[in-house]
This record gives C-alpha cells, structure tokens and sequence, in this order.
C-alpha cells in the first residue's frame, strides 16, 4: 500500500463505527467512511472536541452539523495551500490521501530534465494540478464542474501558482480528449481520477464501469513519442488494484511498453497505527 505519510496539517486521528476523526489543520472534523467496519472504544478526546460532523441520512445523503467551524479555512502541503470548506456529500474539497501520488509524479516530473506536458482528467479542485505546475510541468486541468475549476484557481492563487502554465477546461472530459486527438495534440502524461458516477456540463452520464476503459484508449493516443507516466485513480468499491493494471496494460503497455504498479493507497491512523484504505492507483511509467 502506498502511504500519504508526509502531511503536518492533516492528520486521521481515530476510525470508529464507520467514521473517521481527521484533523484538518487547527479544525478536527467527523466524517463517515464505508471502510470503518470495526468499532472500537472513543479513547481519543478529539471525538468530544469536534468543529463539524457529517451525519449520514437513512435515506441516502446527510448533513453537516457544525461546532464552532469557520466557512473556509487552508491547510498546507509543502509549498501547496489549499483553501478548504465543507459541502455537500461529505467533502471538503481535498482527498488528502492523494498526497501519496503527487510526490511519486512530482519525482518523476523534475527528473525528466526536459519539458513536460501534463493533461489531468476529472481535476477537481487541483491538488495533482497544483502539485505538477509546481513540478515544473505545465498542465491543462480539465474538470465538468464550473465551480470545482473556480475553486482549483483558488487553490492556485493561494499557492503562489496563478502565473504558471495551467489551462484552465470546463467540459466533458471524454468529449474534450476526443477533440484533442481531432487537433493532434499530445501529452507527456496523463492523471485521471473519474468518479464512480457523474454528469458532465450537459448532462453527459458518466458510469465509470461502462466509461472507463474506452476513456483510457483514446487516452492512450494523445500521449506523446516519450510519454513518461500514466495515473489512474479508483474509489470505486469492488474496483480491485489489478484492474486498474489490467486497463494501462492492454491499452498503453502494448504501445509503449514501460511498467505497471498498482496498489491500495492509504492515510495512516493515529490512535491505532492502522492504515486506513482509500481507493487504489494504477500507476504507468516508461521505464
């Protein structure tokens, strides 16, 4: 499993009965997480303490509950700041757990000694963003969610990044890559992390079962002679790490060769020294 083990302000405290107690900077919030089975003692006086919990609701949803919890506060990572809130479905605008992918990238962008061009699919509020334009890459950000691409630009303001090369997309993700190839361009490397499920700017549906794989073959042709990485995330649940080995190699191993390695990636509990399971990468690299 791979770890995001280097935060300071961000920190799983304890896992309980289905929910997690996170530290996010100087706020501890409660959250609901369908990997929580186990229910152990509330021996950590964060639970008492919160600043926000996420109620889940029998009928599907939820809501939050708020305890002395500013509307938006930031937290770092490395040079990174991103500006955090809570909304609905549980999020705060940031999967901290991706932090375990973004040094691993970010590693391999700045050892390429050559310019790298990277297309981020499903980009959210731009934490893989971020971390490749402060790489040195130059990215286009490509997101369905008007305001998600708002609150990456944020994000990038508040990481002394709003002077880098990133293009900033609202679209489809699928209709943009298929007008990519159409114009020819190409990519030195691709991430994409597609939902379980989504609606694209009109309408589009997206099921990630269905989408996945044909979404990674026209990825495939837009990345360039020299490709140098090739990320997939998964939170799908049932969606094993082979899969995602499975897809990279059938749809990009067979024209560039290079290497697969795909894993769970995890955050680090506190109170118990357990790891908590967050999803799975698949991670392509040409060497």
């Amino acid at each position: 499993m791979w770890l995001a083990d280097n935060w300071k302000d961000y920190e799983v405290l304890d896992t309980s009965n289905g929910e997690k107690l996170e530290r996010w900077g100087n706020y501890l919030l409660v959250r609901p997480d369908p990997q929580v089975v186990w229910n152990t003692p509330h021996t950590n006086p964060g639970w008492k303490k919160k600043n926000g919990h996420y109620h889940r609701s029998s009928k599907g949803g939820g809501e939050w509950e708020f305890f002395s919890l500013p509307q938006q506060w930031s937290i770092h990572y490395g040079k990174l700041t991103f500006q955090l809130k809570p909304f609905s479905f549980k999020h705060t605008g940031l999967f901290p757990e991706q932090a375990a992918n973004w040094d691993w990238f970010s590693n391999l962008i700045q050892n390429a000694n050559r310019p790298i061009k990277v297309l981020n699919l499903f980009a959210y509020t731009g934490g893989a963003t971020l971390a490749a334009a402060a790489a040195g890459a130059s990215v286009t950000h490509v997101d369905a969610s008007k305001g998600m691409v708002a609150w990456a630009k944020e994000n990038a303001a508040s990481s002394g990044l709003s002077d880098a090369p990133i293009r900033w997309i609202v679209d489809d993700c699928q209709k943009f890559v298929e007008r990519e190839i159409r114009r020819g361009n190409h990519y030195d490397a691709i991430i994409m992390d597609p939902p379980s499920y989504g609606r694209g700017p009109k309408g589009e549906i997206w099921k990630i079962e269905d989408a996945i794989h044909p979404l990674v073959s026209l990825c495939s042709q837009l990345l360039s002679d020299k490709p140098l990485f090739f990320l997939i995330n998964s939170y799908t649940t049932g969606f094993a790490a082979s899969v995602l080995t499975y897809l990279l190699g059938l749809e990009v191993v067979s024209k560039f060769g290079g290497h697969v390695v795909s894993d769970e990636i995890g955050l680090p509990v506190t109170q118990s020294g357990l790891v908590l399971p967050c999803g799975s990468s698949g991670r392509w690299t040409s060497m």
